[in-house]
């Protein structure tokens, strides 16, 4: 290789991670103080550049939401994906799917904020129109997954599947509100936790 192309794959990749780093401390902001109330400056401010500069990495604050709030949902549903391909039982299924969920809060916290927080606003705009989609999706596949359960004997045949899928809906994604990625709790924890009190209640065991 070219002393001239390793220049070029160098930069390349000091681009690409200072892209990163510029999208982290957004979603750390967007997620704070809202995506409303945060202005391209206060970007800038918090990663130590002019506001001009950060415009050599996106042409808006709307580019980063959308870089952020895309990417933390394409890893999220490839994980789902790959579980609903491998033709779980309904019960391995819906455990699987929530542990996936509270990875995807550990590595994407920031993110799931905004997306709970401001997809309906942004929604409202073509080029989040994903959005929406992934809510739909999202539904879709709680509901169908619950449905099966309930026709194969996994779970309780009284069971109400719309209230069933919002109970673990909100239960899960708030999680993002308090969680702390690296603390005392790791995602593990609080899913096979969260995992206990959905199948088997709070209340205790014949004695």
């Amino acid at each position: 290789m070219s002393p001239r192309r390793r220049d070029a794959d160098s930069t390349a990749a000091a681009r690409t991670r200072r892209r990163a780093e510029l999208l982290g401390i957004a979603a750390d902001i967007f997620a704070e103080r809202g995506y409303a109330a945060t202005t391209i400056r206060e970007v800038a401010d918090a990663a130590g550049m002019l506001a001009g500069s950060l415009y050599y990495h996106f042409d808006s604050k709307e580019s980063m939401a959308d870089e952020i709030l895309s990417t933390f949902l394409t890893e999220l549903w490839e994980s789902y994906d790959r579980i609903l391909q491998e033709k779980h039982d309904p019960r391995q299924a819906l455990e699987a799917l929530i542990a996936a969920s509270f990875t995807a809060i550990d590595r994407h916290r920031p993110a799931v904020v905004l997306y709970q927080n401001e997809s309906k606003h942004l929604g409202q705009s073509p080029r989040f129109a994903y959005l929406d989609a992934s809510h739909v999706r999202f539904r879709d596949m709680w509901v169908g997954l619950l449905e099966r359960g309930v026709r194969e004997g996994a779970f309780r045949s009284d069971l109400d599947v719309p209230l069933a899928y919002r109970f673990l809906r909100d239960t899960v994604w708030v999680a993002a509100n308090w969680y702390t990625p690296g603390g005392r709790l790791t995602a593990d924890t609080v899913a096979r936790t969260y995992l206990t009190m959905i199948l088997e209640g709070i209340q205790p065991g014949p004695s």
